[in-house]
C-alpha cells in the first residue's frame, strides 16, 4: 500500500493505458487562490537567470558571497531546516549569542565543521545523543483519541503554531475514534476527512504537504515541509485491524514508513484493547501487529527493523492496585511520580521483550482519560473511570554499531557511529481541548543522523519569473539511478499547497525512446495549465513509480500571464 498516487488528468484517456495504482485517499485539486506561505517568506531572488531548483534555499537562507556560478548541489537538506538549528551536549557552555549566524550557514561551511551545536534543551535522550553528528531534523508528534467528535475550529496550540520558531520539519498526527460510520468512510474516500482538512489548512500555509492513510476508526497523518519531500523516499504504509477479533478497524495499528535522507523510519498509531484486566491483551495485540505488518521491496521489512520507530496512540494502559481516591490525590497533589511504578505500561518494560529498547519521557502531565467531554474534570459518571495514562509516545533507535579503534583516534568524536540519535525536547498534554474523553499528547523529538542521501532524484530548473507564456518552461535532470515512467509528471503549485495532488496544472513528463541518452529534458506549461492570477509557486516532479516527489523548485513567480 502506498501513500501517495497519481492525479486524476482531466484527459487521462490520452494517456498511456497502464494500470492506475490503488488510492489510500484521493484528495482533488482544491483551489489555493490568494493563500501565501505565512511565516515562510521569499526566497531572495538570484541575479541568475536560471537556478537549481531542485535544491530551495530556506527563507532566511542567505549564501556567502561566490562568483556567479551555477551550483546546482546546493543542499536543502541542510539550509533552512532544523539542521541549522543543531544540537548541543547539556554540559556544554558556550556564548550561543556569538554564533547565530549558524543559523544561515551555508552547506560549505557545515561540512567544515566537525561539530554542529544548538540552542535545544534536552529533555530526554537516548544514550547515542551525547554524541553529535551533521544534521537534526526536528519532528512533532501527536496522538489523540477524538471519541469519534468532529474537529476543533483551531488546532493553532495542539500543533504548538503559535510559539513555534518554524524549525519543525515534520508533523505525525495519530488519532483514534474518528467518525467510522460507513457513509462517512466512503466519503472521506473521494473528499479527504475533516480532521485531515482541519489539520491541512492550519500547516499548509507554513510550507507543510501532507501524506495520509486511513483504517477505520484510526487516521495517521505524515506531513514533511514540502521541500523535504525529495529526500523522504520508499514510503509505504500498512494497517493491522484487531477490533472483533480482526474484523473491524476500531482498534489496531497503522503505520507510515519511509527513508528520511537514507535513514529509516516507521511511525507506528495504535489503538489497543480497553479495560484495566486487558493488560496481557494489549501486549499480544502489540505483537500480533509487529507481526503482521510487513514492507515490500525495503532492507527494513518490519517495523522493528528500522533505525528508528515511534510508537503512539491509545495504548490503553491503566493504573493498577491504587484505587480511585488515592490517584485522584495523587493528581490534585501534583504527586505523579507516586502512579508511575503502578503504571501497567512501565510495569510491562521490565517483563515484557518486544518492549525491549523502547524509551519514554516522564509523565509529568496529568493522566489524559477519563474526563467528562467539554470539561477538565474525570469522569463523573455512574462507571467513574480511574484516570489512567492511555495516550502515550514512545520510541526506540536500532542498536548502535561500534566505531573501529582506527577511526575513534582520528575523530575527535570518539565513539561515534552512523547511527540515528534521538532527543525529546518536551512530552505533555494539552488539557484545553474538552472535545473528547481523553486530552490530546505531543512531543517534539530531534534527530541527529550523518547524511547518507542528500542530492535529489530530479533536479529541476526554471526562470525566476514567468511573465509571458513563452517563460513557462521547465527543464529537469534525472539521476542515472531513476526508475523514470511515462506517467511522471510535473505539478504546478501554489506556495501554501496541502498535498500532491492540490496542484494548479501539470504537463506529463513523457519518455520518448530518443530522450533515453539525453542528460537534459525539457517540458513546456501551456496557457491552459497556468495560473490565472499572479503569485508565487513551485514545480514538483511526481514520479509514477516511487509515488512521491522526487523534486522541487524553489519558490518563482508567475506575473499575470495571459
Amino acid at each position: 500500500m502506498t501513500l501517495l498516487a497519481e492525479p486524476t488528468s482531466p484527459n487521462s484517456s490520452n494517456h498511456p493505458s497502464e494500470p492506475q495504482p490503488k488510492l489510500d485517499v484521493d484528495h482533488g485539486p482544491p483551489s489555493l487562490a490568494g493563500q501565501k506561505l505565512s511565516g515562510h517568506t521569499a526566497v531572495s531572488r538570484s541575479h541568475l537567470a536560471m537556478r537549481a531548483a531542485s535544491l530551495p534555499q530556506a527563507p532566511s537562507y542567505r549564501p556567502p558571497p561566490t562568483d556567479p556560478v551555477f551550483h546546482p548541489q546546493r543542499a536543502l537538506s541542510v539550509a533552512g531546516t532544523a539542521d541549522t538549528q543543531p544540537q548541543v551536549v547539556e554540559d556544554f557552555r558556550y556564548d550561543f549569542n556569538n554564533v547565530a549566524h549558524l543559523k544561515s550557514v551555508s552547506l560549505w561551511f557545515q561540512f567544515q565543521l566537525p561539530i554542529i551545536f544548538s540552542v535545544c534543551e534536552h529533555v530526554y535522550t537516548d544514550d547515542c545523543c551525547s554524541l553529535m553528528s551533521l544534521s537534526a531534523k526536528r519532528v512533532h508528534i501527536i496522538t489523540w483519541n477524538v471519541g469519534s467528535a468532529m474537529p476543533p475550529d483551531d488546532v493553532t496550540s495542539l500543533l504548538g503554531l503559535n510559539v513555534g520558531d518554524g524549525n519543525t520539519d515534520m508533523y505525525i498526527i495519530g488519532l483514534q475514534e474518528v467518525n467510522s460510520m460507513i457513509n462517512k468512510r466512503l466519503k472521506d474516500v473521494l473528499f479527504t476527512d475533516q480532521w485531515s482538512e482541519v489539520c491541512m489548512d492550519a500547516l499548509s500555509p507554513f510550507g507543510y504537504v501532507l501524506v495520509s492513510n486511513r483504517m477505520q476508526g484510526m487516521l495517521l497523518l505524515v506531513f514533511a515541509k514540502y521541500f523535504h519531500l525529495p529526500f523522504l523516499r520508499g514510503i509505504q504504509t500498512q494497517t493491522t485491524r484487531t477490533g472483533l477479533g480482526g474484523i473491524w478497524g476500531n482498534k489496531g495499528g497503522v503505520s507510515a514508513r519511509m527513508n528520511m535522507f537514507g535513514h529509516s523510519i516507521c511511525f507506528l498509531n495504535c489503538h489497543l484493547p480497553a479495560h484495566m484486566e486487558n493488560s496481557d491483551q494489549r501486549m499480544e495485540d502489540f505483537e500480533s501487529i509487529l507481526q503482521q505488518q510487513q514492507f515490500e521491496g525495503q532492507a527494513a521489512t518490519g517495523v522493528m527493523d528500522h533505525d528508528v520507530v515511534f510508537w503512539f496512540g491509545d495504548l490503553n494502559f491503566r493504573i493498577e492496585d491504587l484505587d480511585m481516591q488515592v490517584v485522584k490525590s495523587a493528581i490534585d497533589n501534583n504527586k505523579l511520580s507516586t502512579l508511575w511504578e503502578k503504571d501497567q505500561l512501565n510495569m510491562a518494560k521490565g517483563s515484557e521483550t518486544v518492549l525491549e529498547g523502547f524509551h519514554e519521557g516522564p509523565l509529568k502531565f496529568p493522566p489524559t482519560y477519563k474526563f467528562d467531554v467539554g470539561t477538565d474534570t474525570y469522569d463523573t459518571s455512574g462507571k467513574k473511570r480511574k484516570p489512567a495514562w492511555t495516550d502515550r509516545i514512545l520510541w526506540r533507535s536500532r542498536p548502535m554499531a561500534q566505531v573501529s579503534n582506527s577511526m575513534s583516534k582520528r575523530s575527535s568524536l570518539s565513539g561515534l557511529t552512523s547511527g540515528t540519535c534521538v532527543s525529546q525536547h518536551f512530552y505533555r498534554s494539552h488539557m484545553e481541548y474538552t472535545i473528547s474523553d481523553h486530552k490530546p499528547v505531543s512531543s517534539i523529538f530531534t534527530l541527529q543522523f550523518p547524511y547518507r542521501v542528500d542530492m535529489p532524484l530530479v533536479t529541476l530548473f526554471v526562470e525566476d519569473e514567468w511573465t509571458e507564456i513563452s517563460d513557462a518552461v521547465a527543464k529537469y535532470k534525472a539521476a542515472p539511478n531513476f526508475p523514470r515512467s511515462s506517467w511522471d509528471w510535473i505539478g504546478l503549485y501554489k506556495v501554501g499547497f496541502k498535498h500532491h495532488k492540490d496542484y494548479v496544472g501539470y504537463v506529463w513528463a513523457k519518455q520518448e525512446e530518443s530522450d533515453f541518452l539525453r542528460q537534459e529534458h525539457q517540458v513546456i506549461f501551456t496557457e491552459e495549465e497556468l495560473p490565472k492570477d499572479s503569485g508565487d509557486f513551485i514545480l514538483g516532479y511526481y514520479s509514477n513509480n516511487m509515488s512521491s516527489i522526487v523534486g522541487v523548485t524553489e519558490p518563482f513567480q508567475v506575473i499575470s500571464i495571459s
